[in-house]
């Protein structure tokens, strides 16, 4: 079973994830008709289909919830959606394209927030279901959480300079938490300022900014980091 380190006990799982939550929630309330269309930082998204994608996957987290992912894939296999969660992501934007914008925010809104309830009133060490097996409720909250940090990015979601040293931290943590709870060969030992990263015979120091962008698989094309090393810190995308 996985548990928490000693590096993630101070941090507030679900409070982290209802932050970004309603970072989100602000950034679409404030959006004109035309800002949906703006193109996102997901490759073929615009910021609408970032939304859908989010809407969409609360089925998956109810089915979490619920313990019932076996119905989750029965349902799936009912809609004719293939395998993979590309796929699902995919499907969940395509069946939400024709629905009135406003809608769509509102069924993320309600279902996400009865998702954010539920998981605080478990607890952080209650186990849920997931697709691989069941899974620590709070765990499984700061994987949400880095998620939705990840879309508010990608569709310019404001962070102000108040949270974004905080923030900036506990995704540096959680990266190198999953990074070791997969067991993804890399060591890296993060200290003031920059996060130092072993694999092999490889070494290499990256700005913590950098480091998230990596484990999110957010950096540039034309960044210079050695694709080994971008390969196995890419952990929570």
């Amino acid at each position: 079973m996985t548990t928490e380190s000693d590096q993630l006990a101070d941090l507030d799982p679900f409070t982290i994830f209802d932050d970004e939550a309603r970072r989100l929630d602000r950034f679409f309330s404030s959006l004109d008709e035309q800002d949906w269309d703006r193109p996102s930082r997901c490759a073929g998204w615009t910021i609408r289909d970032v939304l859908g994608h989010l809407a969409g996957e609360e089925l998956y987290n109810h089915a979490c919830l619920d313990g019932d992912i076996a119905g989750f894939f029965e349902m799936l296999g009912r809609e004719r959606v293939g395998r993979g969660f590309d796929v699902f992501n995919e499907w969940c934007v395509r069946r939400r394209q024709g629905v009135p914008v406003a809608e769509v925010v509102q069924e993320w809104r309600t279902k996400n927030g009865e998702t954010r309830r539920r998981m605080r009133a478990l607890g952080r060490d209650a186990m849920i279901a997931t697709s691989v097996g069941p899974y620590p409720a709070g765990l499984q909250a700061f994987h949400y959480a880095s998620e939705y940090a990840t879309h508010a990015d990608d569709v310019g979601a404001p962070v102000t300079g108040e949270e974004a040293g905080a923030r900036l931290d506990w995704r540096t943590r959680v990266g190198e938490f999953v990074l070791d709870e997969v067991g993804s060969g890399a060591h890296v030992e993060a200290g003031p300022g920059r996060v130092s990263v072993r694999i092999d015979n490889m070494s290499t120091r990256l700005e913590p900014e950098e480091f998230v962008e990596a484990t999110v698989g957010r950096l540039p094309d034309d960044h210079p980091l050695d694709p080994r090393v971008r390969s196995a810190l890419r952990c929570l995308a």
